[in-house]
């Protein structure tokens, strides 16, 4: 069956993982700092070079159109623009300027630019700075200082914008197990600072906040002379029940309730999915009016990553916790670990009959299951 002319065909990369380029004024991210780390990420690797995106986007878009993409969703690293990364700190030419001519090598080579302007790699000035994204207040500022600066630079020619890509990783990686940037837990083998019972919930609602404040400064200074379209791109894998019995069919439901509708039932809807708020009672933030007013329907489009799928069942009555038995690399632990303590459950990709969900892949957290990403749209998203 052939694609429709609006399909996009593409690629899509994220600035820290690719670009390298720790150089031309360039501040820290929580990124540097975090893998700088000894034993936060597996052989101590870090993105100081990465793929050398910085000095190689020309042959990067070289095979982008040998590949023959349409479309590139690229990030913009915050602290490459600013530095700092405040609403009073000094701008960086040198990285607008690189910015500048990966968009226009693209659309000289007949590829779509699509931009996001978060993929978790805060300036690490603002962490230090005021608490980072624990900080509603502060950082939602200069968030929103931050985009319309890209807007401002980028937008004559980006069409399509991202706010932020996957706010769930960020918040429950970086602030509950710890195993992301700034690498936050309760755990104290893994961080002197942090706690999972709290710190998720208020990362999840500043980047939420943070997201909407984004999106009104486009639609009102930019969209009616840029003629673009902004969003967010959300992460959710599906989540299957394990058996049939309600307890299994329970936990599955609340899985994706913290999965998805943490971020999309706000912005959707207007308010957190029932769910979250039995579950987490105070711990999970309330919106002010004001706030509601700028979540709601704060999107033109639904972007949606999905990777995988998972069994689910409810808790382990002993209450053994992944995180602490684990044996992989940090880096390597699959988001079972999280969800356990997120949402509750317990997850698995091996079957009743004793048998892997879908076909290995190449990473040890990713099973290939298409099917769990049918589910998902035709059971979230009926027609």
């Amino acid at each position: 069956m052939p694609l429709s002319s609006e399909f996009l065909y593409g690629y899509a990369t994220a600035a820290y993982q690719i670009e390298g380029g720790r150089t031309d004024g360039k501040g820290d991210s929580i990124w540097d700092v975090f893998t700088h780390k000894p034993g936060k990420i597996t052989n101590d690797q870090n993105g100081d070079i990465a793929c050398d995106s910085y000095h190689l986007y020309k042959e990067d878009i070289a095979l982008l159109k040998e590949f023959g993409a349409g479309a590139y969703r690229f990030s913009i690293s915050w602290s490459r623009v600013i530095p700092l990364g405040g609403r009073n700190d000094p701008i960086n030419e040198a990285g607008i300027q690189y910015y500048n001519s990966l968009i226009d090598e693209l659309l000289k080579e007949g590829i779509n630019p699509l931009a996001t302007l978060y993929h978790w790699d805060l300036p690490q000035a603002l962490y230090d700075r005021y608490g980072g994204w624990l900080n509603k207040e502060e950082v939602s500022v200069d968030f929103e200082r931050y985009a319309r600066l890209c807007y401002e630079r980028f937008g004559d020619r980006v069409k399509h914008w991202i706010t932020i890509n996957e706010p769930w990783c960020a918040s429950a990686w970086g602030y509950s197990t710890g195993r992301m940037a700034p690498g936050h837990t309760s755990d104290r083998k893994w961080s002197p600072v942090g706690d999972t019972k709290t710190e998720p919930w208020i990362v999840g609602h500043s980047l939420l906040i943070s997201h909407a404040k984004a999106v009104k400064v486009y639609r009102e200074e930019f969209k009616p002379s840029q003629n673009g379209q902004i969003g967010i791109t959300l992460n959710c894998d599906w989540a299957e029940p394990y058996d049939e019995s309600p307890e299994a069919k329970d936990a599955a439901s609340r899985r994706l309730d913290v999965s998805l509708g943490w971020f999309a039932d706000p912005i959707y809807l207007g308010y957190y999915p029932e769910s979250m708020k039995r579950m987490l009672g105070p711990r999970l933030p309330e919106f002010t009016p004001a706030e509601r007013d700028i979540v709601m329907n704060s999107s033109d489009f639904f972007g949606l990553n999905s990777y995988t799928t998972s069994l689910i069942k409810a808790p382990d009555p002993a209450g053994k916790n992944a995180d602490s038995t684990d044996e992989r690399a940090p880096d390597e632990i699959p988001d079972a670990s999280t969800m356990e303590v997120l949402a509750c459950v317990s997850d698995t990709q091996i079957g009743p009959d004793g048998k892997l969900i879908g076909r290995k892949s190449g990473a040890t957290w990713l099973v290939n299951c298409p099917w769990g990403f049918r589910k998902l749209l035709r059971t979230r998203f009926p027609g």
